[in-house]
C-alpha cells in the first residue's frame, strides 16, 4: 500500500447531506464552508480517523473498539444572532448539544458542549470570535440536515 501524507488540520468540521460531503475550513481570518459530492461512507471514514488519531494507542489495542455514529438530538430551538459567521444559535441542555446555522446555510451539531460554555456564547460580544476560540476544535461536530 502506497501512503500519502495530507494535512487536515484546518478542517474544523465535516458532515453529509443530499450526496454532499460538506467541509468547515479554517481559513485563517474567516471560516469558509464547501460542498463536495461523495457518498455518506466518506463521512464515515473521516469520523472513524478522526477517532483514531485521537484515542490512546493503549486504549485502541484494549478493544476499546470504534464508536457508533450518533444520531442528532431531538429538534433544537434555534434564536437568531447578528453575526456574519452565523445566522442562528441553539442548545439542547439535557443531551448537551450546541446547533449552530452558519451564514452558508449549513446546520452543525457539537457534542458534550458545557451550559457554561452556552450561556457564555450567548453573551459574547462577537459570536463569531467566541466559536473560533472556544468552540471550534474544541468539540466533535457532524452536520444536520437543515
Amino acid at each position: 500500500m502506497k501512503l500519502s501524507k495530507i494535512d487536515l488540520s484546518n478542517v474544523l468540521a465535516v458532515g453529509h447531506s443530499n450526496g454532499q460531503l460538506g467541509l468547515l475550513i479554517d481559513r485563517g481570518d474567516e471560516v469558509e464552508f464547501i460542498e463536495i459530492a461523495a457518498p455518506e461512507a466518506a463521512l464515515h471514514g473521516l469520523q472513524m480517523i478522526d477517532y483514531i488519531a485521537n484515542t490512546d494507542t493503549a486504549e485502541l489495542s484494549m478493544g476499546a473498539g470504534l464508536p457508533e455514529i450518533a444520531p442528532s438530538c431531538d429538534p433544537i430551538e434555534m434564536e437568531p444572532v447578528n453575526s456574519a459567521m452565523a445566522r442562528s444559535i441553539g442548545y439542547n441542555e439535557e443531551e448537551q448539544v450546541l446547533q449552530v446555522e452558519f451564514s452558508s446555510g449549513a446546520v452543525y451539531q457539537y457534542s458534550d458542549v458545557e451550559p457554561e460554555v452556552w450561556e457564555s456564547l450567548q453573551d459574547a460580544d462577537s459570536t463569531g470570535r467566541f466559536f473560533n476560540s472556544e468552540i471550534k476544535g474544541c468539540y466533535s461536530s457532524r452536520r444536520v440536515d437543515d
